[in-house]
């Protein structure tokens, strides 16, 4: 299967995204923190996500993005497929040339099977993961290192400022 990071990445972030709806647009550096992905890969992967309208951006102080529709509207597949990425299992991208330019012995069991990826990423919304257990403690343990990192930083600068007394 051709799923590569970029189909990872993009349901990661916009996972963590649907996790903090309602709390006001969510920065990207947010995400990245903690999701431990680049700032700058986040970048292109939500000027895709904002061409098919799965997030918009919020510009300004206190901007950042947010769901483009609500969790359960917007399914796995869609936000793959939003980042250009497809779920084919075939060797040829779905093309029929995938033995000397003709249709290999098993391109139809691997046609199938792409199928059937896909149309399972295509019933889970972000809202169902949200809603199983193991992606809430993730989710509550990844809150946690935040807030714990930021307090590191803010004693490491009282610290610094105090001139180190």
């Amino acid at each position: 299967m051709r799923l590569t990071t970029k189909g990872r990445y993009a349901v990661t972030a916009m996972l963590d995204l649907a996790l903090h709806d309602g709390h006001g647009p969510i920065t990207l550096a947010d995400i990245a923190q903690r999701q431990g992905i680049s700032l700058s890969y986040l970048e292109q992967l939500f000027s895709r996500l904002r061409k098919r309208q799965l997030v918009a951006s919020v510009r300004g102080p206190g901007g950042g993005y947010t769901l483009g529709r609500t969790p359960g509207e917007i399914f796995v597949a869609e936000v793959i497929t939003a980042v250009d990425e497809n779920v084919d299992t075939t060797r040829c991208g779905g093309a029929h040339n995938c033995q000397n330019n003709e249709r290999c012995l098993t391109h139809d069991l691997w046609q199938d099977l792409s199928r059937r990826i896909y149309d399972y990423l295509n019933q889970i919304s972000l809202q169902d993961l949200m809603q199983r257990k193991g992606v809430q403690e993730v989710a509550e343990r990844q809150e946690e290192e935040l807030a714990h990192a930021a307090d590191m930083e803010l004693g490491g600068l009282a610290e610094t400022a105090s001139g180190g007394a």
